[in-house]
């Protein structure tokens, strides 16, 4: 199985919902079946900073897409390479990164890998 770095980026704009698969505040529905993990670099990251991660999916084609999984991460991190556990995706996924809370422009790095 070839592994692959479908989505990536940098992004310091996090004050709303962000689509990391689709790189804007757009929510994505991206329906390439594989296995998928979400590594995020939060080295940015001060004392006071909030963000709210999330993974959506459908559980059938013709379903809506709801929330997976959420974490919130809070504050400097000591870990700052983060990631989420690898999930079978396929039906109209997305990854979203939002800062709740301090400064929401950090810079952060991220990517998602894919298994298939």
């Amino acid at each position: 199985m070839a592994i692959s770095e479908p989505f990536a980026n940098t992004n310091s704009s996090w004050g709303t919902e962000y689509s990391l698969t689709n790189n804007s505040t757009t929510l994505a529905n991206q329906t390439d079946d594989g296995v998928y993990q979400l590594f995020l670099d939060l080295n940015a990251m001060a004392s006071g900073d909030t963000y709210v991660v999330k993974v959506y999916e459908k559980v059938r084609s013709a379903s809506t897409r709801r929330v997976v999984l959420s974490h919130t991460l809070v504050g400097a991190q000591t870990d700052p390479n983060w990631c989420f556990p690898a999930l079978t995706l396929m039906h109209g996924f997305d990854f979203t990164l939002t800062c709740t809370g301090g400064t929401n422009s950090r810079a952060i790095e991220w990517s998602i890998r894919k298994i298939a």
